[in-house]
């Protein structure tokens, strides 16, 4: 990290966040610290649960416990520093501090692109194939599919982070967003920033773009073949598997298409804002809501789990 800001004459950034909510500051912190508590242990919780019960020892469960997983990361990039933020007077980050986070915020982002793409062709495969699914989908491919994830995930971003701390800041510091992220960075350069608003664009795209396509695809063929189920019963099993995916799918790239996909680095400032806390902080305490409300396996996992300990009787 050491010399990415030697073109610059700024130091650190202030983030502004939302100016007119300053006044309830510490009602906003303990609603955001509860929200992120409620993330973590729920994502926590889904991910021991998945790890001991041996009956969720099969592939889909496996992608749900890494999705749970990579949460917790996800948002220990933001909201901590969103929760200092609340109460500090002087909102400040600094220059490195600012392209760490960027960094990590969309390589884990990606990674969950590339993570709920891999979930999407894991139902194709188990509906769609069901015979050859055992095969394909061994433990050791499970394994692979993640690193894979993971490898392509964190090197995504690589390439935007050195076009971006390139640029020099000479302006104001003030960056309009509740986080760092590369659009609110990009209006902050005192250059020409059109080789950085191209590149964002073309990774973006192809993260995007790509993997939200193929996951549509992929639920096309699935919806199709549970059509063709004859039994009522059978066709309820098959699209209650794929509801809670669906959900998180359309949730997490619905914002992050209107937030990332665009050509130019001028944009709404406060619909940029309420886009983020969407994907950024509701998304990943709804993912293990979704998932343990609507899973009966994960549910009896959860009551095996408490007899265990003896928090509950039958």
């Amino acid at each position: 990290m050491e010399g990415w800001n030697t073109s610059t004459t700024v130091t650190e950034f202030i983030l502004i966040g939302f100016p007119t909510l300053y006044r309830y500051g510490t009602f906003l912190f303990i609603c955001l610290l509860l929200v992120y508590v409620l993330t973590i242990a729920g994502n926590v919780i889904v991910f021991i649960l998945i790890r001991m019960d041996k009956r969720l020892h099969t592939p889909m469960y496996f992608f749900i416990s890494i999705l749970s997983f990579l949460e917790i990361w996800y948002t220990a990039v933001t909201i901590p520093k969103m929760l200092t933020n609340l109460l500090a007077e002087r909102k400040s980050i600094h220059f490195n501090g600012c392209l760490v986070q960027t960094y990590f915020f969309h390589s884990l982002g990606a990674s969950e692109c590339y993570l709920l793409t891999t979930m999407a062709y894991d139902r194709y495969l188990a509906i769609c194939h069901p015979l050859r699914y055992p095969s394909i989908m061994t433990s050791k491919m499970t394994i692979k599919l993640v690193a894979a994830c993971f490898t392509l995930g964190f090197l995504c971003p690589i390439t935007e982070v050195i076009l971006i701390s390139r640029l020099p800041f000479c302006g104001s510091n003030e960056i309009q967003h509740i986080f760092c992220d590369f659009p609110p960075l990009l209006s902050l350069a005192c250059t020409d920033t059109s080789v950085n608003v191209l590149a964002d664009f073309v990774i973006n795209s192809f993260i995007i773009l790509v993997t939200f396509t193929f996951i549509i695809i992929s639920y096309v063929k699935i919806i199709l073949a549970i059509l063709k189920i004859r039994t009522s019963v059978g066709r309820i099993k098959a699209f209650s598997t794929c509801v809670a995916h669906l959900t998180v799918v359309l949730l997490f790239f619905t914002c992050i298409v209107f937030m990332y996909v665009r050509l130019t680095k001028s944009y709404s400032l406060y619909y940029d804002r309420v886009l983020a806390v969407i994907y950024s902080v509701l998304t990943p305490i709804l993912n293990p809501f979704i998932y343990s409300l609507r899973n009966k396996e994960i549910r009896l996992a959860f009551k095996r789990s408490m007899k265990k300990v003896g928090l509950l009787y039958t």
